[in-house]
């Protein structure tokens, strides 16, 4: 039982390097070259803290118990605690549970050499929230990469935030070097005049890094709240298409003018993140661009308000990382929850609420499966009911299209 009394408040900073992730003679992820290029680090700004903190290094441990005297200490110190773990997740063969492989961990020896997973869940449980944070740059190994395919997500610890990576087998790794998120990190500390908030270092992070595709990262689109399935992405500064085309309907068609995007409008924090965000998706790494949208959509409505007017335009980034990416139902869903947002303090009149209305029409026009037209096309109109000022042609048009589909046999 850990005692956190109102004594000295005092932090710790514990550096785990596990065993390194070897691919054919490769190094994927080298647990040593991390911990060294973090030991430079003031421990303050990996702690986020001005506190007295200690730090500890364990670089190289075989005896997971080690490790846990190592853990147990930390998660007693009375403020607060940042746990870096960095190496090869394995799993045990016989119990089928998640480890963390140190120094000298073979497939046959995982269950006397590794450090089970659950033992750090176990160790941080009792701490008061806000007071933790779990920071990871690992690799799956064969074993371990289809039980965290089957979770979803790695084994979460309810009392502190975690971010970081998990990369799949059978990629090829930078070598015996800093991994490349882990630098990122370190690159993004030095490059802010001041330390961001975790959740925004983990967002410039991984929009950063050179990920290997289908790498798990946490937290991941379920955690940041976004919709179930995957998030689509693209950028704010994009270029939209200038007109929308219903199937269909072409003798009754209305030009939809999709609006303009209003990048310049919302003051982003230090380190505009917007540019490489329109980079990831017009590279085509859209899952990557949404995530990043999606932290940095959460920094902003903790730092300046859900309803406020930068994070409204986030909403509205998104949508268009979305459309960039082709999926025009959550397009269309983001743009009319912006559009109804921002009916809720501004006039219906107001140019901003017209152009996120027609955003969310030109990306429903878009929509090719008639069922998803369908649930998303009364909302939509019901939108642009409360729209008198709209080019009333676009409710026209809305209309028309949902008559069609309501005539049109079901496509199965």
């Amino acid at each position: 039982m850990h005692n956190f009394g109102l004594g000295e408040q005092r932090g710790h900073v514990l550096l785990i390097a596990g065993g390194a992730a070897v691919r054919r003679r490769g190094v994927q992820v080298a647990p040593s070259a991390n911990l060294a290029a973090l030991g430079v680090v003031p421990a303050s700004g990996l702690l986020n803290s001005g506190v007295p903190c200690d730090t500890t290094y364990l670089d190289g441990a075989r005896d997971p118990n080690t490790v846990l005297m190592r853990l147990r200490t930390a998660a007693a110190t009375p403020g607060p605690l940042l746990v870096y773990l960095s190496g090869r997740l394995t799993v045990d063969g016989r119990g089928n549970r998640l480890h963390l492989a140190l120094a000298g961990t073979t497939a046959g020896t995982v269950r006397y050499t590794a450090l089970p997973w659950e033992w750090l869940g176990a160790e941080l449980r009792e701490r008061p929230a806000g007071l933790t944070t779990v920071l990871l740059d690992l690799a799956a190994d064969k074993a371990a990469w289809p039980l965290l395919q089957e979770y979803g997500s790695l084994p979460a610890f309810p009392s502190a935030e975690v971010y970081g990576v998990v990369c799949p087998p059978g990629w090829h790794g930078a070598g015996p070097v800093v991994s490349s998120y882990t630098r990122a990190w370190i690159d993004q500390l030095r490059a802010s005049p001041t330390r961001p908030g975790n959740l925004q270092l983990h967002a410039l992070a991984v929009g950063a890094a050179t990920l290997p595709p289908g790498a798990l990262v946490l937290p991941g689109a379920r955690e940041l709240a976004v919709a179930a399935r995957p998030a689509p992405a693209a950028s704010g500064g994009s270029a939209r298409p200038a007109y929308g085309h219903v199937p269909g309907a072409e003798h009754r068609s209305a030009e939809v003018q999709v609006p303009p995007s209003r990048q310049g409008e919302a003051t982003a924090p230090p380190d505009d993140p917007r540019p490489h965000i329109h980079g990831l998706a017009t590279a085509g790494r859209h899952s990557e661009a949404a995530l990043l949208a999606r932290a940095w959509e959460e920094y902003v409505r903790q730092t300046r308000g859900p309803a406020s007017r930068e994070a409204l335009h986030w909403v509205e980034i998104r949508a268009d990382l979305a459309r960039m990416a082709g999926d025009f139902r959550l397009a269309t869903e983001l743009w009319s929850g912006a559009a109804r947002a921002r009916l809720g303090c501004q006039a219906p009149d107001a140019a901003d609420v017209h152009a996120a209305a027609a955003g969310a029409l030109y990306c429903w026009t878009q929509l090719k499966d008639p069922r998803a037209a369908l649930a998303t096309g009364p909302d939509l109109i019901r939108l642009l009911r409360e729209l008198p000022a709209l080019d009333p042609r676009h409710l026209e048009l809305a209309r028309h299209r949902l008559e069609y589909l309501h005539r049109a046999p079901t496509r199965h």
